[in-house]
């Protein structure tokens, strides 16, 4: 968020108090910190997914809004990315593959590392490098199909 622009209306100090009233219901139940990342970062996926429908909605279907990538998390060459489109593929990768889609969650709106992501999920970092490769390579097809 730091790339974003002056006007941009969700800054991150406003993305982690919505993030956080969202997980506070969870406070106690969590099973260990692996749980607890997996749903702090789904808390920040629906935010900024709800902000992004928010403000298309505002603007009558006008420009979608865009949020640009940290270097190591980039899905596609641009330097932003339609949240709505890549919620709306995230959810069609997860019938196809639920590891390779909290993968995409767990990188691109969580943040982690590959390592990071392993730990979460429970599994070899390899494992998670492989699905990342797999599910970045599928939603470039889409995306770009939808951009395009």
């Amino acid at each position: 968020m730091r790339r974003e622009s002056n006007g941009h209306t969700l800054q991150a100090t406003a993305l982690v108090h919505e993030a956080y009233l969202r997980i506070a219901k969870w406070e106690g139940s969590y099973r260990d910190k692996q749980h607890f990342y997996a749903i702090a970062i789904r808390a920040i996926r629906q935010v900024l997914v709800n902000h992004a429908a928010s403000r298309r909605a505002l603007r009558r279907g006008g420009d979608r809004s865009r949020v640009p990538l940290h270097d190591d998390l980039v899905l596609i060459d641009e330097p932003g990315l339609d949240l709505i489109a890549l919620d709306d593929l995230l959810r069609q990768l997860e019938g196809l593959n639920e590891r390779q889609a909290r993968v995409v969650e767990l990188r691109f709106f969580g943040g982690l590392s590959v390592d990071e992501a392993a730990e979460v999920l429970g599994c070899s970092s390899r494992t998670v490098d492989g699905d990342w490769q797999m599910a970045r390579s599928w939603l470039l097809e889409r995306l770009s199909s939808i951009e395009g």
